[in-house]
């Protein structure tokens, strides 16, 4: 059976493979162009947002987490030196301004605050009202400025056939037609913060042989971002030093991005299709890293079809729990929000397939 699915992976998914990085190059290139005059004239219009230019090899301010979805990180200028806040304190505000009467919930997981204090230097804007309270830089408020520029630049940059709001969050969303389909972007404001590592990361695992420990220090020198994704807290991303392991995946000759190629294929197009689908290119990716961390060695990842199949398995186990733990902050789970009769589904498909993997395949 595993020579089968070997030889069916090898002669037709993997030709998809190809003609879906054809199809996805295209559509990121057009993504691009938007994507540059609209942050261009919102930085004219606000110092505080800073223009994404448009790169002719990989942009990692855009992140594909399906065929129709991307998420873009646009970076916020002037908060610099940052440090990591040395004592806690509770927060009674509203985004409107008046007084609670119980503090705020504190930030879980993969969220946090974030305070002037926190930043050596700082541009003034930052401490204006229309982003500040009480000495938070708050992402509600973030948001709801940056809302209005874009929907300005879409007007200012002559955009509205092509570009669109999209109001069914508090994220900034717009649907952009493209050649080929209509995709929708979230654009989030992100606060990079260079060459330090989050304390909520406490990564690398004891014991762990993946990546090698010399590879360790250089991923880490990376820092993080916050993304401004929600009304009081900001969402830690590690986009940079995901984007290093997945580019180090094969140094040993190993089949990893082939398999893990494979199972986004499958994914998108017989496990979890859709314009928004339940499980994206970042919860694979998740899967892809843990899988990594528990089969370090060439060995594990010399025989495609085990490889996949290894994949797949884990997957359909985290799927089917519901729980998949973020790579670098174990303590947040990332299906926790996701809908469960969305992933019940998905979990029933993943176990006809390892049941018979030949029926799924072209």
């Amino acid at each position: 059976m595993k020579s089968l699915i070997t030889e069916n992976l090898e002669d037709s998914l993997l030709d998809k493979v190809d003609l879906r990085r054809q199809r996805i190059s295209q559509t990121v290139e057009e993504v691009q162009k938007v994507v540059c005059r609209l942050t261009t004239e919102i930085s004219h219009q606000d110092i505080r947002f800073q223009a994404i230019p448009y790169s002719f090899t990989y942009n990692g301010n855009i992140k594909v987490l399906a065929p129709s979805q991307f998420l873009v990180t646009v970076p916020l200028r002037g908060l610099a030196g940052y440090r990591e806040a040395r004592e806690q304190h509770w927060r009674y505000y509203t985004l409107g301004g008046a007084r609670l009467l119980c503090p705020l919930r504190e930030p879980e997981g993969l969220q946090q605050w974030l305070c002037m204090q926190q930043f050596l230097k700082s541009l003034w804007q930052w401490h204006e009202a229309d982003v500040n309270i009480e000495g938070d830089i708050v992402p509600a408020k973030v948001l709801h400025v940056f809302q209005k520029l874009v929907e300005n630049a879409i007007e200012t940059c002559h955009l509205s056939g092509k570009v669109s709001m999209l109001t069914n969050s508090i994220a900034v969303r717009v649907a952009v037609e493209t050649s080929q389909s209509q995709v929708e972007l979230e654009l989030a404001p992100a606060v990079e913060i260079p060459n330090v590592w989050s304390q909520k990361a406490q990564w690398p695992r004891c014991l762990t042989r993946w990546p090698l420990p010399e590879r360790v220090g250089c991923i880490k020198s990376f820092g993080f971002t916050l993304l401004a994704r929600s009304s009081y807290h900001w969402q830690l991303s590690f986009r940079q030093a995901e984007q290093m392991l997945l580019e180090q995946l094969d140094e040993d000759g190993g089949c990893r991005r082939k398999c893990f190629q494979v199972m986004r294929q499958m994914k998108e197009e017989v496990w979890c299709p859709g314009m928004r689908p339940v499980i994206t290119s970042h919860h694979l990716q998740t899967v892809l890293f843990w899988t990594c961390e528990k089969h370090p060695h060439l060995k594990d990842w010399q025989v495609f079809s085990k490889g996949f199949l290894r994949l797949v398995r884990k997957l359909h186990k985290c799927v089917s729990q519901r729980l998949l733990k973020h790579f670098f902050v174990p303590k947040s789970n990332l299906l926790r929000f996701a809908d469960s009769g969305e992933l019940d589904a998905v979990a029933q498909k993943l176990a006809l397939f390892l049941k018979d993997p030949q029926r799924d395949l072209p």
